[in-house]
């Protein structure tokens, strides 16, 4: 999935549990845990994978549930022991949430469940290593242009329009999130 799929359907999982964990919308920490966690597992593999070739693939090591549920389980304590388990829950939904999208990935774009790399080290991951971040990412982007001009392609657009139009429309309907922090950063300083 693209950065931008991944950060929508971690954004509808996670305001619909944090209404049920917490009684309201997310707050700005639970959209900022949102925003991270639904983007950590390729902000961890890609470069380790594509520019460094310390992994061997794209989907290894953030993307194993051996090395997610550790990292789940140990934010959900940490959020707890401060009075923020709704915090740490939203993190491990939205981690959860981009490996879901990844093994489902492939099923929305013509081909089978992708469950293999979910038990990396265990189920050894083919080889993208040393590629290059950018000329993997354009790659990627060039097939799935390419895939957008076909008949399945524009159903997948339509899906991907309504996956984004939702998680926007809950997003404003949850008071947006996370946009004050940014407007605050944004401004330029007074002094």
């Amino acid at each position: 999935m693209w950065p931008w799929e991944h950060l929508a359907l971690a954004y509808l999982f996670g305001s619909a549990v944090h209404r049920v964990a917490a009684g309201r919308g997310p707050t700005t920490a639970a959209a900022g845990a949102i925003v991270i966690a639904s983007q950590l597992p390729d902000l961890i593999d890609k470069p380790l994978a594509w520019t460094f070739g310390v992994l061997p693939s794209g989907l290894s090591l953030g993307h194993s549930l051996l090395f997610a549920v550790p990292l789940s389980a140990l934010v959900i304590l940490l959020a707890r022991a401060d009075g923020r388990t709704a915090l740490g829950i939203v993190f491990a939904l939205a981690y959860g949430t981009h490996l879901l999208g990844d093994a489902s990935y492939s099923l929305l774009t013509g081909g089978e469940l992708a469950t293999g790399f979910l038990l990396w080290p265990l189920i050894p991951a083919s080889s993208e290593a040393g590629i290059g971040l950018l000329s993997q990412a354009g790659v990627f982007f060039d097939a799935f242009v390419e895939f957008l001009g076909t008949p399945q392609g524009r159903l997948y657009l339509l899906f991907e329009a309504t996956l984004l139009g939702g998680a926007t429309l809950l997003w404003h309907l949850d008071r947006r999130p996370g946009l004050s922090w940014f407007r605050r950063r944004l401004r330029p300083s007074t002094e």
